[in-house]
């Protein structure tokens, strides 16, 4: 029976998933000291103690700064997002601020209600003016960033509903992407490339070393005056100083984000929003049984799909049991877990060994014998120098 801590944000149809015949579910912010399975969506896990028996984190969504994952990884505990999940529901939101910036609509709507007396109509008339905008038909638009959110948001801004030029920037695009994406986008080189020409500039990147701040002073520099910045990321892709300042000289029209900061709430070129790209009951939803799934596969196969810790690594059983061991990405780890097995007289049916950085993770098949027998071994090998963890697993019936 696998222990699951579920956070009561995470959507119900997500933790339904959780078989009552499998898995038993307390509900906490926190793991309990038993807790095989965590699942959780916006708690801070960085002051969280993970017990030892802590095989797995799901996070129901992308973003995981939430966690800390170099403890987790050390500890040998994987962890799950739900990449693209959410993805539609931010697609929709920055296509709306993109309107929004381009039609002073939340203002003029704030004007119109604050109108008092019998001649509303007079006054709307005389007044409107004031709320004239621009028309996103023909004008550019950079995406820098083409994954899930960034992809969609290019295809629907230059679909014929909106009718905008299109550049996109994406030094690390994969194939599956690029083949989705639609013709009429034009592809950057470079940042540059995005930056200097575009009326509006769009940010969907994730936050790692290499992106932060991305959109410094100099970057900011380059982009056309009288631009539109929209960052519905992560707040610290963008030097939030440099912005205001741009803001400030004249040189941006106007930020809107989904990240509200003291600075930022009450200057009058910025709109912010309280951090709702991905909160839409639809979103909320597909996050949590992505991961689940996720969590699921790996608990009761081995198998590790959408990890940010780990490769992708996945392996059809192939034999009744099957050893996984989280270890160091050092050399001859696999050469000392074959020559133990060896000296069981155990035959390998089949093995995968993938590597992300400073830790990997191996899957070994093994010949029909005793799933206490094999734990036996198990406890062997996890006193193999720079093994972090061994489990044992039943081929599911």
């Amino acid at each position: 029976m696998y222990q699951i801590t579920a956070s009561t944000t995470v959507a119900p149809a997500g933790v339904a998933l959780f078989e009552k015949e499998k898995y038993q579910v307390d509900y906490g912010e926190k793991p309990t000291p038993q807790a095989t399975g965590l699942l959780i969506r916006s708690v801070d896990l960085h002051q969280t103690a993970l017990p030892a028996s802590l095989l797995t984190i799901g996070r129901a969504g992308v973003g995981v700064n939430n966690i800390p994952l170099d403890k987790a990884v050390a500890q040998g505990t994987v962890v799950f997002n739900a990449p693209g999940a959410n993805a539609n529901g931010v697609k929709e939101l920055v296509l709306a601020a993109l309107t929004i910036g381009a039609r002073p609509m939340l203002a003029g709507s704030k004007w119109v209600h604050s109108l008092k007396g019998n001649d509303i109509d007079v006054q709307v008339e005389k007044g409107k003016k004031a709320y004239v905008g621009t028309e996103l038909l023909g004008k550019k638009l950079g995406v820098i960033g083409l994954g899930h959110v960034g992809g969609l948001v290019a295809n629907g801004a230059s679909s014929a509903a909106f009718g905008m030029h299109v550049v996109g920037y994406d030094p690390y695009i994969q194939v599956d992407t690029a083949w989705n994406l639609s013709h009429h986008i034009t592809h950057a080189k470079n940042l540059s490339g995005v930056l200097r020409d575009s009326d509006y500039v769009t940010i969907h990147v994730p936050l790692t070393d290499e992106t932060a701040a991305m959109l410094d002073a100099d970057a900011i520099a380059q982009m056309k005056p009288g631009s539109v910045l929209l960052n519905f990321a992560r707040d610290d892709v963008v030097d939030e100083a440099a912005i205001i300042a741009a803001l400030d000289r004249g040189h941006l029209r106007q930020y809107i984000t989904d990240f509200a900061t003291p600075k930022l709430l009450h200057h009058p070129k910025v709109l912010c929003f309280p951090h709702i790209g991905g909160s839409t009951d639809a979103a909320e939803t597909n996050s949590a049984k992505m991961v689940v799934q996720t969590m699921k596969n790996y608990l009761e196969t081995g198998n590790i799909r959408n990890s940010v810790t780990f490769p992708n690594t996945v392996m059809d059983f192939q034999a009744p049991l099957r050893l996984t061991l989280i270890h160091r990405n050092v050399p001859n780890m696999v050469g000392r877990m074959t020559e133990i097995l060896a000296n069981y007289d155990l035959n390998i049916v089949n093995m995968v060994n993938r590597s992300n950085g400073d830790y990997a993770y191996t899957m070994i098949d093994l010949d029909a014998l005793e799933a206490k027998r094999l734990q036996r071994i198990a406890n062997k090998m996890e006193q193999i120098e720079n093994v972090v963890r061994v489990r044992v697993i039943e081929q599911p019936k």
